[in-house]
């Protein structure tokens, strides 16, 4: 496999402070899977949850195969995270506290060609605090344009 997939989740770290991140395995089905080594996947509005103890993505967008038959997959449904007990029950307090959720950061093929997913602890930015960091991101990119000459 010389090209790696990776998509990214580029609203993250504007809309959030990224505290904690934790890298998961995530459970496809076929065509799922084959999409996502297509390139045809969407992190935008995706978040994680908790059904009882076992944590889910929501809301990511793999399109349909589209060589899929009748047995082709629902683009939006929610799928399945594996993580271990240690790290779900860590995940599990934080999210209790005000303020905390989990988001989708990255979702990659490994070298192994397995689908994983980066995910993050997160805590909601103010407008403020997003208007801050426009501004550092300004600044860098200037300080970048400035050593280019």
């Amino acid at each position: 496999m010389n090209n790696t997939i990776s998509i990214k989740n580029k609203k993250a770290s504007y809309a959030y402070f990224l505290i904690e991140e934790f890298t998961a395995g995530i459970k496809l089905s076929g065509t799922e899977i084959k999409s996502i080594r297509g390139g045809k996947a969407s992190l935008i509005d995706a978040y994680c949850g908790f059904i009882g103890n076992e944590l889910f993505v929501r809301n990511m967008h793999i399109a349909e195969y589209k060589f899929g038959t009748h047995y082709n997959h629902e683009p939006k449904r929610d799928r399945k995270l594996l993580l271990t007990k240690r790290e779900l029950k860590k995940l599990m307090n934080k999210v209790a506290e005000k303020g905390f959720t989990i988001i989708p950061v990255l979702l990659y093929i490994n070298e192994k060609g397995l689908a994983k997913v980066n995910i993050a602890l997160a805590r909601g930015k103010h407008y403020y605090d997003k208007r801050d960091s426009l501004k550092k991101k300004d600044t860098q990119r200037e300080i970048e344009r400035s050593r280019d000459f």
